[in-house]
């Protein structure tokens, strides 16, 4: 008996149109993203900090010195100052410091990229899918690993490069704090018009090739991984198909995600947030930001990152698969 048929015995087969497989993908990430919020900009922050522009000190030539031996302006590493220890602490100190509407900056930027992103990664997972199996005929009776690592890569590098405007706008917005000169945007759209004004539309793609690389790789990590490891609790653990089973597939998903992704997203977050011309590009960024703070440095946030991963990877599966079976059609 094939693995396909056997799964298929624990569960109800549920079909849909693409339109209703992105709509329903894209509300239950809406949702999940709602909820989680505070969880990513604490995150940012995190991941941050410690990047201190470099500012420069004007040399005091000696009295009667010549001209032609004035010295130029030096460049020195500003101080670092840790500001944010821990979520929790990260969370408080936005939250006393700014007010607690402070952790749902960039929520509209958010919520537009879950639309646009999580619609198609995980709205078209399953037309890719069988896309794939069509072509490689994996063997029926197996996991089909190769199909579905296929399937999530492409469906995350392809939401990617519609989504990114909105993931840099989100970024830049939950990055800024009011002690800095001010807020640098007032609303959404007046961010995508001054960063495509001042930057062009390379700004708005800013940090798109490691974004491709983290979303290709997260994806993979998430939906591939709850993919399997759902279909493996219903075969062997014979769970039945409900929350449970959802919750413990999320829950693995979500911390595979982290695991895989961490030192990817730092290195997107800085360069995404970074003033014009301070990077050559993601490369140079993950570079420097190595040789400046260690190895350590890449997986900073990691814990707020785990535990946003894991509660967004719960909330939107468990809304996702509720909402397939209130809209999708059982065959």
């Amino acid at each position: 008996m094939s693995f396909q048929r056997r799964t298929s015995e624990k569960t109800t087969e549920l079909t849909a149109s693409v339109p209703v497989k992105l709509l329903t993908a894209g509300t239950a990430a809406c949702f999940a993203d709602f909820i989680t919020f505070p969880l990513d900009t604490a995150k940012v922050r995190l991941q941050i900090q410690g990047e201190q522009p470099v500012r420069t000190v004007a040399m005091t030539p000696a009295i009667n010195t010549p001209a032609s031996l004035k010295l130029n302006p030096v460049p020195v590493p500003a101080t670092q100052h840790v500001q944010y220890r821990g979520l929790v602490g990260t969370i408080t100190t936005i939250t006393r410091q700014e007010g607690f509407r402070t952790l749902y900056n960039g929520l509209s930027a958010g919520l537009q990229r879950q639309l646009c992103f999580c619609s198609i990664r995980l709205g078209l997972y399953d037309t890719v899918k069988s896309f794939y199996g069509s072509i490689l005929k994996e063997n029926e009776a197996g996991l089909q690993i190769g199909t579905r690592i296929l399937a999530g890569l492409t469906t995350g590098g392809a939401a990617v490069m519609i989504a990114q405007p909105t993931d840099v706008v989100k970024v830049r917005f939950q990055a800024a704090t009011r002690s800095s000169t001010g807020r640098r945007y007032a609303s959404t759209l007046e961010a995508y018009r001054t960063i495509h004004r001042e930057e062009g539309v390379r700004g708005l793609w800013k940090g798109a090739v490691p974004n491709v690389g983290r979303n290709a790789i997260v994806n993979v990590a998430e939906i591939v991984c709850y993919d399997v490891v759902k279909d493996c609790l219903l075969l062997y653990a014979h769970m039945p198909n409900d929350i449970r089973c959802h919750f413990s597939a999320a829950v693995v998903a979500g911390l595979a995600a982290t695991i895989v992704a961490s030192p990817v997203d730092v290195v997107k977050t800085r360069y995404m947030n970074s003033p014009r011309g301070q990077y050559r590009g993601a490369l140079d960024c993950a570079i420097r930001m190595g040789a400046k703070e260690g190895v350590a440095a890449f997986y900073k946030g990691f814990v707020p990152s785990f535990a946003r991963l894991v509660s967004w990877n719960v909330v939107m599966w468990i809304s996702y698969e509720q909402l397939k079976l209130v809209i999708f059609k059982r065959s």
